[in-house]
């Protein structure tokens, strides 16, 4: 029925599986027992991906030509009891076999496992095709798999064959075309899947969608499974909501729904057709690691690549397909970065993007879980695409020190107080920690607002979007000035003389400090720390630290607050020593100044979400004036 036969061959090797796949071979074929239907999905989406890779190559290299008619076949047959899922694609050679059928895909059984376990019933059917391992949904109905396959471009084909028991063998095999088979020596209690009718209907709900012909041989027919109608060049009233989930988990090896769903076509001087889905939740892979659009460009309903980098880095998130016309079917990659009609379709993917979101973010309870899925992705705009920066500004929502749930600049604006000039922002690891921060003490006395940013890239955005609607935003850290203008009564109130104690603090800290001095924005704290006028707020500056790119920046401020009780009680122990007086123990008191100067340097890094600089002298110092208060 296929096209691959054996040959006397030597003895096959034999070869271990790699680092728990034995374990995630029993978790498949297990925990998704009741949904054995999904191993055909997963193995003819497989075969449709080597066509469409074949397809791909063979624009740059002719050997690797389809041949005329290519299309996955299933063969049934129950003498033999065996199903057979052949395709015409790339094929693969020994050391890929052992790469992509001997070793567990991206992910680890731990994940997948955790991830099973907290799936519902009717989201696990995706879960193998979340986490790339589809091919061993195949043990779920067989007791032994085998696959003959031929690289195409190569002469060798190859016999892979395993029970999933830990082990499989490699032998050398003929196969009279490029391509694979995948044999299925089914299991006595899946004798359904030898049936063409069931296997049919499996098809028509699973893979519809799939351009390439799908066929089951029935009768010694081959008869078509599928309608092989690209889903986005149908009209959006033809295609059931079911449809469009399933393309979506199928895509981008996701088991949730789409939380929007984009469905158009473009017409006039730039025709295009366009499927895209923002999902409802953050892939396994997280969107972090490669800042990399991946969606699909077709030409022609033929699929081309996934690096065309239709979308911005921003939004790479966003799945989907683009196909048009405008280009010709054996475009190189050279030109797909100089073309003019890709830079076109480039800039109105991107604003019909746009436009759903605004659309979408007035719906604020539905919206405001799309953000906090990918809003720290969607804020890197702010960096890097000054040509959207206002409409991307207008799609974000922040914590606030003043209000419950989510705000945005928008909204903060509206609550501004008159007199006030400026947006405040404060960035760190933590939206719940910095509500707690003793930057925001002075704020809150004068009823300023103040927005709390808990994402990497906040600590990077503000320096390149300055400003919304004419107010310019400023971090707290470094708005000191702003404070005396908003509320100048605050400083007048009576304080006691701190100076000499400071000038003694800022002697014993030396260069840990660029200086020590007293602030009016501090209520509850003795100290707070504060980044140098000019330079990068603590906040990036730790950022760069932990990624090992710190670069020389002036050590920070030191600012005491002359009304604590603490450094009241300092102040007039160091001015009674400095009297000779004896109760002020003049002799000791430059020391006992330096121990207090560090441990109070070292708590307002503590504030900050640092380390103290000598964790072990930061213990024993706190345990030793512990130990003086208790007695």
């Amino acid at each position: 029925m296929s096209d691959s036969t054996i040959t006397d061959t030597p003895q096959p090797e034999q070869h271990q599986f790699g680092a728990e796949v034995g374990r995630l071979l029993d978790l498949v074929v297990h925990s998704l027992y009741s949904e054995r239907e999904i191993f055909l999905r997963e193995l003819v989406a497989n075969a449709a991906d080597a066509t469409d890779r074949r397809r791909f190559e063979a624009l740059s290299d002719a050997r690797l030509t389809l041949p005329e008619g290519a299309k996955i076949r299933i063969l049934p047959d129950r003498p033999a009891r065996t199903l057979t899922i052949a395709d015409d694609g790339i094929g693969m050679s020994r050391q890929e076999l052992i790469e992509h059928l001997g070793t567990i895909a991206r992910s680890g059984t731990r994940q997948f496992g955790q991830a099973l376990a907290e799936a519902k019933p009717d989201e696990r059917p995706s879960l193998i095709g979340q986490f790339g391992v589809g091919f061993y949904a195949a043990f779920m109905v067989a007791e032994r798999v085998e696959v003959v396959s031929r690289r195409a471009g190569q002469d060798a084909a190859w016999r892979w064959s395993s029970e999933g028991r830990g082990a499989f063998t490699l032998a050398p095999a003929e196969r009279e075309h490029a391509g694979s088979d995948v044999i299925l020596h089914l299991k006595a209690d899946a004798e359904e899947f030898l049936d063409a009718y069931r296997l049919e209907t499996i098809i028509r709900k699973w893979a519809d969608h799939i351009t390439l012909p799908v066929t089951v041989a029935h009768d010694g027919k081959d008869m078509p499974a599928n309608e092989g109608t690209a889903l986005w060049r149908k009209a959006k009233a033809e295609v059931a909501e079911s449809s469009y989930t399933e393309f979506y988990r199928h895509l981008g090896h996701m088991f949730d729904s789409p939380w929007a769903t984009l469905h158009w076509r473009a017409e006039g001087a730039l025709e295009f057709h366009a499927l895209l889905f923002i999902p409802g939740m953050r892939p396994f892979q997280a969107v972090e690691e490669e800042r990399k659009s991946r969606l699909r460009l077709h030409v022609r309903r033929m699929f081309i690549t996934d690096e065309a980098e239709l979308l911005p880095a921003w939004l790479r998130f966003v799945q989907g397909v683009v196909d048009t016309e405008d280009l010709p079917l054996n475009v190189s990659r050279e030109m797909l970065q100089t073309t003019p009609v890709l830079a076109r379709i480039r800039r109105a993917v991107t604003n019909r993007v746009l436009t759903e979101l605004k659309t979408r973010a007035k719906e604020r309870e539905s919206y405001q879980k799309f953000f906090e899925t990918f809003g720290a992705v969607l804020k890197e705009g702010l960096w890097e695409d000054a040509e959207h920066q206002s409409e991307i500004a207008a799609l974000l929502l922040f914590r606030s020190s003043a209000v419950e749930g989510w705000t945005s600049l928008a909204e903060y604006v509206a609550r501004m107080r008159p007199e006030q000039e400026a947006i405040y922002i404060l960035a760190g690891d933590d939206t719940a920690t910095l509500a707690h921060s003793p930057q925001l003490e002075g704020f809150r006395a004068r009823g300023v607002e103040v927005l709390l940013l808990g994402d990497s890239i906040d600590a990077f955005w503000p320096d390149r979007f300055n400003s919304f609607e004419g107010k310019p935003i400023r971090r707290a850290s470094q708005a000191v000035a702003d404070l005396a203008k908003l509320a100048p009564e605050a400083t007048q109130e009576d304080a006691p003389d701190v100076a000499p104690l400071l000038a003694a603090m800022r002697a014993a800290l030396g260069d840990q400090i660029g200086e020590v001095r007293a602030t009016d924005r501090l209520v509850a704290s003795a100290v707070v720390l504060a980044a140098a006028t000019q330079g990068p707020d603590l906040q990036m500056q730790r950022l760069l630290r932990r990624a090992g790119r710190a670069s020389p920046t002036p050590p920070p401020v030191l600012e005491v607050n002359p009304r604590h009780p603490l450094i009241q009680a300092l102040a007039a122990r160091h001015a009674k020593a400095a009297q000779g007086d004896a109760e002020g123990d003049a002799e000791g008191e430059d020391e006992r100044i330096a121990e207090t100067a560090r441990v109070l340097l070292d708590l307002a890094r503590v504030q900050e979400g640092d380390a103290p600089a000598d964790p072990a002298g930061f213990a024993a110092r706190v345990t030793a004036a512990l130990t003086a208060a208790a007695q």
